[in-house]
């Protein structure tokens, strides 16, 4: 069962010869007047964007699900780690264009005399969970406290 608050639209694109004849937009959870007022006080409205960027990115990143790669996952187990890999990568070390905020003053870059217009932001800077963008190394690095473990 989904979870109570989850929110879930679909775009569905109708062909005929290759071209799109038809868009519909289908709610699968949730009140169709909810997603709308969230969607437009960004302006937004129901479309795959966001979600083709996300495939593309795992794609890009994640080899066992890129197409043509020699480096298939056997296991399931396999797949799950590098998708989680992907996520803290895609989170806490990529900066993405779109976070990025204006710096209140221009900086000069050492050695290059161009000018820093834009401080680079991460979705977890983004969200307020770190201050600064994690290098790789740290990640890899970084030790995870165990979790409690379930009651046999």
């Amino acid at each position: 069962m989904p979870l109570p608050r989850l929110l879930y639209a679909q775009v569905v694109k109708s062909y005929r010869r290759q071209r799109i004849v038809r868009v519909k937009h289908r709610v699968i959870f949730g009140p169709a007047a909810t997603i709308e007022v969230i969607l437009a006080k960004r302006g937004w409205q129901i479309n795959t964007s966001f979600i083709e960027r996300l495939n593309l990115d795992f794609r890009q990143h994640v080899a066992a699900i890129g197409r043509r790669v020699n480096t298939l996952c056997k296991h399931e187990a396999g797949l799950r780690q590098q998708l989680t890999l992907f996520q803290v990568y895609h989170n806490f070390v990529l900066p993405h264009t779109s976070l990025r905020l204006p710096l209140p003053e221009l900086d000069a870059i050492p050695d290059t005399g161009a000018l820093k217009r834009w401080q680079p932001r991460t979705p977890a800077m983004a969200a307020g969970l770190t201050d600064r963008r994690w290098s790789l190394r740290e990640v890899l690095m970084y030790r995870v406290p165990p979790w409690p473990q379930p009651r046999v």
